[in-house]
């Protein structure tokens, strides 16, 4: 049977060391060689994402098996091919119902019945996986919050991250602090937009000009105090 190899690399990291793409490549010719497989092509997709179909290197070798120049794909593990449930249902259906899709590490063969279930069962407990992993992940990232630590990324209004660490935007603490004082006198958030832009304030995007929903955002933004105090109250969930 004539397949191609397909291998795909997600990170530029990746990419650029060649020593995914190498291991891919080996385990693909070696299962070849074993079980007698005619390998007429390697098709690389280098830093491309397995969230879609859109990719050149998996485009090619879908038209390679549609137009019959190979019978069959071969890859070396089912996630590299795609890491979503519908696009896989796409791929059988418009790809494998005609041709093979051969996954070494996980010794699937779709030329039978048997192995195509294999694979949807394969495919959905990835996806399951995935799901499981992310959720722990927000649930991790939920309780560093609590407590007041670091979770990455751009630090929340009010606040600005120096070695590592938020601390207090001074600037910023003392444009809530104005914010609120308008919003007890019932001022609203227009209002206080045109007397932060008349009296030269900046938004955090370097804007002398502030919006309603700008304003809004800053009176819904974390306090000194007000983080202090949801700190002490997680440690002392943590510890009851």
């Amino acid at each position: 049977m004539r397949v191609v190899g397909y291998v795909r690399v997600s990170t530029v990291k990746q990419e650029q060391s060649g020593l995914s793409v190498e291991a891919q490549a080996a385990k693909i010719r070696q299962y070849c060689e074993l079980y007698d497989l005619e390998l007429v092509d390697m098709i690389i997709d280098a830093g491309a994402s397995a969230k879609t179909l859109d990719r050149e290197g998996i485009q090619t070798a879908m038209s390679r098996l549609n137009s019959g120049e190979a019978e069959g794909l071969v890859v070396a593990k089912l996630d590299r091919l795609t890491r979503s449930i519908k696009d896989l249902n796409v791929l059988i259906e418009e790809v494998f119902n005609n041709a093979a899709l051969i996954s070494v590490a996980d010794q699937v063969d779709t030329t039978t019945p048997s192995g195509r279930l294999i694979l949807n069962i394969l495919m959905s407990v990835s996806q399951w996986e995935r799901e499981e992993i992310g959720e722990r992940t927000k649930t991790a990232m939920k309780a560093k919050r609590a407590k007041g630590e670091y979770t990455g990324g751009k630090a929340p209004l009010g606040w600005k991250v120096i070695d590592g660490q938020e601390v207090p935007d001074e600037d910023e603490q003392e444009l809530i602090a104005i914010v609120r004082g308008y919003r007890a006198l019932r001022l609203s958030y227009s209002a206080i937009a045109l007397k932060l832009t008349e009296a030269h304030f900046t938004t955090r995007t370097g804007s002398a000009k502030f919006s309603k929903s700008a304003v809004k955002r800053i009176n819904d933004a974390e306090t000194t105090e007000e983080r202090e105090a949801r700190v002490m109250a997680s440690h002392s969930r943590i510890t009851a």
